[in-house]
């Protein structure tokens, strides 16, 4: 016994070394920066807990480890019997312990991944990276490729780049299973990780960096990782609006510096000018009201003032610094006039609440004459938006703040001007150039915020008029009526109603949110989204509501199409829509259509959904042009594979042509905000990634598909649908087996969000949100939604031609769409482990529906092989080492997390199910044994035994950080 324990205590680096894949490549650090903060846990489990508790990990470790390699169901076994001893503490401590694990190895590849690319960025257009070229998009290489390979001119690229934008959405899905806390200190562990590689780091930086290593990892395992309360809609903004101070707010005009320089590389002389729209931001938080009974009128009224306050905040602490930068006397007589005037009007007394600058300025100085100006208004600006925020009013004059940007770039502009004049453009284009252009980016609202309503709610507000106005119900008047009604509405002057109409709850919230619109200033939103729009009428009578509450500027008005019927009727739709000249005319030539695609996957499968949804964005874009309008596709996709994510630049590529044409809205959901904003690096990387992606797709348009393409892809995606259906929806027991197969019922313990994760709470599947539905399913590793209906389409391809096979190969390698599709899948099953699946079903489902779990697996290994027939692939993952190789690493630490969920599953759901526990093994430094005691009596409310709620909630947390993915 002895020997075996000193042998288990050789550190688990040398398994690791066992384990992990080779270096796939000479720049690959991945398994050294890995042992390294694995290295470092152990070091600080054992201070904190014990030798006897840094066993058991290791032994855990070394189980699924022996698993990943032979896939034996006996060792699953083995493991469970391991985790099912521990005490409720030492289950906590565990599990903890496994989750952090997980989150350090991904911050390993994101360091590596980072590393690699400044390689890259040296060896200059080495693609070693992710396979090929296709799936990077550097600015620079973009308008090199364009201008070499398809001999556009750089003054062509120049026109087409000015003239495009890319609305970034951001949305407070609830897939953001981390909390702000750990995140920071995630980030402060990339630093410290990748210092400690820097090339000119002497021992002392070695010394002090590796203790703030070890510091922040400590840090980051004693905080606890389990939200306790749901976050409110106020919260979820705050977290969205903590990157832009982070990241985002100087990270534009440093990616637009980017841009200016690979310009000037292929000759162009000229900076992308300040107001071109290039990048702009949105967001959903406190707008989106769909389905979420916590975002009251009241919430996005909090909303606007709080980013109103934020933007001017950052502003103000910019201008300071410009006033230092600007100390040249020679200006203009324009300028010179402009600074004496506001010299002469300057109260005399001294500005004592400013830190520089703080006396009246001379007039010798009138560029800082000037922007003490701006100053002033900008400080009245932060201060009023706080007073309404906090009091609901505000002693501060409006005309004391700024209320417009024209108004704010006005001195702006004209300083830059005059520097241009007095030969000092050098300088024009320093740091004044840098804030011109977040003046122009982020406004004075810092986003613009979308609100989104379901369209049956607007419906019970005219159901409503129509019935107060006439006794008629609009509620049972056919389309054609309706729409009849509303034209004349619209057209007429009457007011529909007054103060009497009579309000139930949900009338009266839809209402008031029309009424904060008026009243608040238009600069703060963006669109009025409609979601599980159908018809004309959905449109219209946003616009009357609009016109009713006397919105001033109304918000362009959005329809989402999203279930596979609603994109098949959408170009019919939109295309009547144009045909009224009402509305023709209050459009001005411009409109936005929002395509969702975790709905449609959901309701037939991701199969059929992708394939209708590039056919419902070709046909969209024909309307508009017969209709002469100019179309914006809005694209609303998830985080994971099931609601239409996957790599930004492959994603935009694939579209067909013609659907992007220099302007693209996304949503950035939950922890995809993380993943591209999460440091500067990342946004710099996820802003590139959009411009140059974007900017290809226009110039240098994908493939269309062929005619006989599309027709097997047509027949493939009826099958695809009929067997997803059939099993999802027609299969009478297939919900029961989804309820006791996956910790479904458990997801909503998680808090993850503020919104409730059911639109409706008796219904089944069609009422179960996307994402607790997605959700689900990664977390026993069978990613059911995703790969369900393509097994059946290939095989009937296949078996109705043998030489579909070829054709199939032949559209792989041609056709960007396709190869997307397949690629993603691929990556997908590669994720995924159909022996965990058979754990969950052996232990929490009810032995008369085993066949029916037996069947889906054999369905899973038959398409899986399809898939790999289809890409010519012989294993898995072939064309990308990289990816390979980080999904081996975390492998074991994910399967110990998908034993320990599946048996707390089985002890929370059947009471009759015994364990023999071990002595308790956690020891703490205090001696006491107490502290992981202390663990369990964090949730005292639970209604489970001690400590199996949050051991569960553990689990889930990590296979997310695992699987990169939640919903």
């Amino acid at each position: 016994m002895a020997g075996r324990n000193i042998e288990k205590m050789a550190s688990i680096d040398a398994q690791l070394r066992q384990l992990a894949p080779a270096k796939v490549s000479e720049d690959d650090k991945l398994v050294e920066y890995d042992a390294l903060l694995l290295d470092r846990f152990l070091d600080i489990l054992q201070d904190l807990h014990g030798e006897d508790l840094r066993e058991t990990v290791q032994e855990l470790y070394e189980l699924s480890a022996e698993y990943e390699g032979k896939r034996e169901p006996k060792k699953l076994e083995e493991l469970g019997s391991v985790l099912t001893s521990l005490d409720p503490g030492d289950s906590i401590v565990i599990s903890k312990a496994f989750s952090h694990m997980l989150n350090l190895a991904n911050l390993a590849e994101e360091v590596q991944i980072a590393y690699r690319r400044r390689i890259k960025k040296l060896k200059k257009g080495d693609f070693v990276d992710e396979s090929s070229a296709a799936t990077e998009s550097d600015i620079e290489e973009t308008f090199k490729r364009l201008v070499s390979d398809l001999g556009k001119s750089p003054e062509e690229i120049f026109d087409a780049l000015k003239n495009q934008t890319v609305d970034l959405v951001l949305t407070a899905h609830p897939t953001q299973s981390v909390r702000r806390s750990l995140l920071q200190k995630h980030g402060r562990i990339r630093d410290c990780l990748a210092q400690l590689y820097a090339k000119d780091i002497t021992p002392d930086d070695k010394q002090e960096l590796d203790e703030s290593l070890q510091r922040e990892i400590q840090a980051a395992f004693r905080t606890d990782e389990i939200r306790r309360t749901p976050p409110t809609p106020q919260d979820e903004m705050r977290a969205g609006m903590s990157y832009f101070h982070e990241t985002i707010w100087n990270g534009v005009p440093k990616f637009l510096r980017r841009v200016d320089t690979a310009l000037k590389n292929i000759g162009i002389d000229e900076r992308v000018p300040y107001n071109a729209p290039l990048i702009q931001f949105s967001s959903w938080m406190g707008g989106d009201r769909d389905g979420n009974p916590r975002v009251t009128p009241e919430v996005t009224r909090d909303v606007c003032f709080l980013a109103r306050m934020m933007a001017a905040n950052l502003y103000y602490n910019q201008i300071e610094n410009l006033m230092f930068e600007l100390s040249m006397w020679r200006c203009t007589d324009e300028f010179r006039a402009k600074a004496d005037e506001i010299h002469r009007n300057s109260r005399k007394d001294a500005a004592k609440h400013y830190i520089e600058f703080w006396k009246t300025i001379p007039p010798t100085e009138p560029y800082r004459v000037i922007l003490g100006d701006v100053r002033d208004k900008l400080y009245h600006t932060r201060e009023r938006s706080r007073q309404l925020l906090s009091n609901g009013i505000s002693d501060i004059p409006e005309e004391a703040t700024f209320t417009d940007v024209e108004h704010f770039l006005e001195p702006l502009e004209l300083c830059y001007r005059s520097l241009c004049s007095c030969g000092d453009r050098p300088i024009a284009d320093g740091t004044l150039l840098d804030f011109l252009r977040q003046v122009s980016t982020f406004g004075l609202s810092l986003v613009r915020l979308d609100i989104r309503q379901e369209s049956e709610r607007h419906t019970d507000v005219l159901d409503a008029i129509t019935k107060h106005l006439d006794g008629s119900s609009y509620r049972d008047w056919s389309e054609e009526r309706r729409q009849e009604w509303l034209l004349a509405e619209l057209s007429g002057k009457r007011p529909l109603f007054g103060p009497d109409l009579p309000r139930t709850e949900e009338i009266a919230d839809v209402l008031d949110t029309f009424k904060v619109i008026s009243e608040l200033p238009s600069d703060c939103f963006g669109a009025y989204i409609i979601s599980m729009a159908t018809s004309p009428s959905d449109v219209l009578a946003v616009e009357l509501l609009q016109r009713e509450c006397h919105v001033k500027t109304p918000l362009r008005v959005v329809p989402l199409f999203e279930k596979l019927a609603d994109l098949e009727a959408a170009p019919a739709a939109v295309s009547r829509l144009f045909s009224l000249d009402w509305y023709k005319n209050r459009i001005n030539g411009k409109q936005e259509v929002m395509i969702g695609y975790s709905d449609s996957g959901k309701d037939a499968g991701r199969l059929s959904a992708a394939w209708e949804l590039y056919k419902a964005q070709e046909e969209l874009v024909k309307v508009a042009k017969k209709y002469g309008v100019k179309l914006t596709m809005f694209h609303g996709r998830g985080g994971t594979v099931g609601r239409g994510g996957g790599p930004t630049h492959l994603a935009i590529l694939s579209q067909p042509p013609d659907t992007v044409n220099g302007s693209l809205r996304v949503t950035v959901q939950g922890e995809v905000i993380e993943q591209s904003f999460g440091e500067e690096h990342l946004c710099f990387r996820t802003l590139q990634r959009f411009t140059a992606a974007t900017l290809e797709h226009g110039m240098n348009p994908p493939v269309s598909p062929k005619p006989e393409w599309r027709a097997l892809l047509d027949a493939m995606a009826v099958v695809a649908t009929e067997e997803y259906r059939s099993v999802v929806f027609q299969e009478p027991r297939f919900v029961e087996y989804f309820r006791l197969a996956t910790p479904e019922l458990e997801y909503g313990r998680m808090n993850i969000g503020s919104r409730p994760s059911k639109r409706k709470p008796s219904g089944g599947i069609e009422s179960l949100r996307a994402i607790p539905w997605i959700f689900a399913w990664t977390q026993t590793r069978f990613h059911l939604p995703v790969w369900l209906g393509f097994g059946a389409a290939f095989k009937y391809a296949i078996k109705k031609d043998v030489r579909n096979l070829h054709m199939l190969q032949d559209m792989y390698k041609h056709w960007p769409f396709f190869r997307v599709t397949i690629d993603l899948i691929e990556m997908v099953f590669a994720k995924g482990d159909p022996g965990i699946a058979a754990l969950y079903d052996k232990l929490l489902v009810s032995k008369d529906l085993w066949a029916f779990g037996e069947k889906l697996r054999t369905n899973f290994e038959e398409t899986k092989n399809l898939i790999l027939q289809t890409a010519g692939h012989k294993d898995l993952l072939e064309g990308d080492p990289y990816l390979k190789q980080r999904l081996r690493l975390r492998d074991s630490y994910i399967t110990t997390l998908n034993v320990c969920q599946a048996y707390t599953l089985k002890r929370i759901r059947d009471t009759n199910y015994n364990v023999t526990l071990r002595p308790h093994i956690s020891k703490e430094i205090m001696q006491s044994s107490k502290s992981a005691q202390e663990l369990v009596k964090l949730n005292p409310t639970s209604e489970y035994a001690p400590g199996l709620e949050d051991t569960l909630i553990l689990t889930m947390k990590g296979i997310a950080a695992g699987l990169q993915n939640t919903g």
